[in-house]
């Protein structure tokens, strides 16, 4: 990585040799070396914050329609009501952030997305109860994260090293996959003692202080000449040539393929209900429904707390193909499981699997991609990551009804094996990546 691409502030002289000095249990431990560069620390640190205080507001909206309409039919067209927007945003955020500073970008998105929720805290306090207001409130919230996370995402190549990059990754998606456990559990506890009105209030208040570490970042414009950043524009031809790019980078290609092979094929949350209410029944519905749930994300942030060998492994293509395989083995486990603790079991090894794909594709797309394409190239990453689970929810309940739960689970599982190791075989970029 060309040193101009890294920040401005001062780093330390040389961390990158304290991964190989590293022995014993802290070998396997996370590699923390990214926090101690002073941007990218600040740059995490805001990310702790909206990790959870995002999750409030994840379970006050669908709880909220749900008061009013008493209807989950309105739920999930609450969720769709979300993705369109942040499937359009994401993929011009991603064409914006490569034009414009994007420290700036974070700035404005961050404010849009704390009106958005003061907005939320205005309409609950009021009592307004409109399923109309909310789902509008919901289409501009996801509107603004899809043009901030391109941003923040591009972001992290220019405030660490290229050998840092997998460590900054595995940081980042530990603290969102906490956030994820955390943040439901922390709702639940809250509604009953505070309402709903607040958890959005709390959001709000959240994500000031993501606005006082972004204001403390350094500018991060284009690294392009001035004349030529001027030039730059962010619309359909812009998003376009990344579509171009990544055909033409066919690593950049399979690092997408291959979580959308994961996650369309091998994702059964939509089967959790019904494997809940007829495998697991046994166990007490609500407590195997919880636990399906919360196994995966759990699972990911122990592979993040023990991701220190990252740092050392160099066929990044490899760890990828490695990962998504291991992740279909795990699910196929999972649905042949009859009991729901070895059912947790697997799917936890599936976290640990999904967290080892998650660190490894997203050091790709930032070390195999030009800094002008990185903030697209982040966009469509943020597209996959939205939609893929989305898609399968469709499919897998389609396939549920169907076969049958068990019987859909496992076919999933193992698709993913068989497709990803035949794109591995049949276009070699991936596994011929190292860094």
């Amino acid at each position: 990585m060309d040193t101009s691409e890294s920040s401005t502030e001062p780093q330390e002289k040389d961390p990158s040799s304290v991964a190989s000095r590293r022995s014993g249990w802290r070998r396997w431990a996370m590699d923390t070396r990214p926090l101690r560069r002073p941007a990218y620390r600040r740059l995490w640190s805001s990310t702790i914050v909206t990790a959870v205080g995002s999750q409030l507001t994840a379970v006050a909206v669908p709880k909220q329609i749900y008061d009013i309409t008493g209807s989950s039919a309105w739920v999930g067209a609450a969720s769709l009501a979300g993705l369109l927007p942040l499937v359009v945003f994401a993929l011009w955020g991603g064409a914006i952030a490569d034009s414009m500073d994007r420290r700036k970008l974070l700035l404005i998105t961050n404010s849009g997305i704390a009106v958005t929720s003061v907005l939320f805290w205005l309409q609950a306090v009021t009592g307004l109860e409109s399923v109309t207001a909310l789902m509008v409130l919901l289409a501009v919230q996801q509107a603004f994260w899809g043009l901030n996370a391109p941003a923040r995402n591009a972001s992290i190549a220019r405030l660490v090293p290229a050998d840092e990059l997998p460590a900054a990754s595995a940081l980042g998606s530990t603290v969102m996959q906490t956030g994820q456990v955390v943040g439901p559990l922390l709702a639940g506890a809250l509604i009953p003692v505070i309402g709903l009105a607040e958890l959005y209030l709390i959001d709000a208040l959240a994500l000031c202080v993501t606005l006082w570490a972004v204001v403390r970042l350094p500018a991060l414009p284009p690294l392009a000449g001035a004349t030529v950043t001027t030039k730059r524009r962010a619309g359909v031809r812009e998003i376009a040539e990344g579509f171009r790019y990544i055909a033409l980078h066919k690593v950049l290609l399979l690092s997408f393929l291959a979580d959308v092979v994961a996650m369309v094929l091998g994702m059964p949350r939509a089967l959790f209900p019904q494997l809940a209410s007829q495998t697991y029944a046994s166990y007490g519905e609500g407590l195997a429904l919880g636990l399906l749930f919360a196994a995966i994300p759990i699972g990911a942030v122990a592979g993040g707390l023990f991701s220190g060998t990252f740092s050392r492994a160099r066929r990044h293509g490899w760890m990828v193909i490695g990962a998504v395989v291991a992740w279909g083995a795990a699910i196929t486990g999972f649905g042949l499981s009859g009991s729901l603790w070895l059912a947790v079991m697997f799917l936890a090894l599936a976290g640990v699997a999904d967290m080892v794909s998650m660190v490894f594709r997203g050091a790709i797309l930032l070390s195999a991609a030009s800094d002008e394409m990185r903030g697209r190239m982040q966009g469509v990453f943020t597209v996959v990551v939205a939609g893929g689970p989305r898609l399968a929810d469709v499919l897998h309940g389609t396939a549920g009804s169907a076969f049958g739960a068990r019987t859909a689970t496992v076919g999933g599982g193992l698709l993913v094996v068989v497709v990803m190791l035949g794109l591995a075989a049949a276009l070699p970029a991936l596994r011929r990546y190292r860094v």
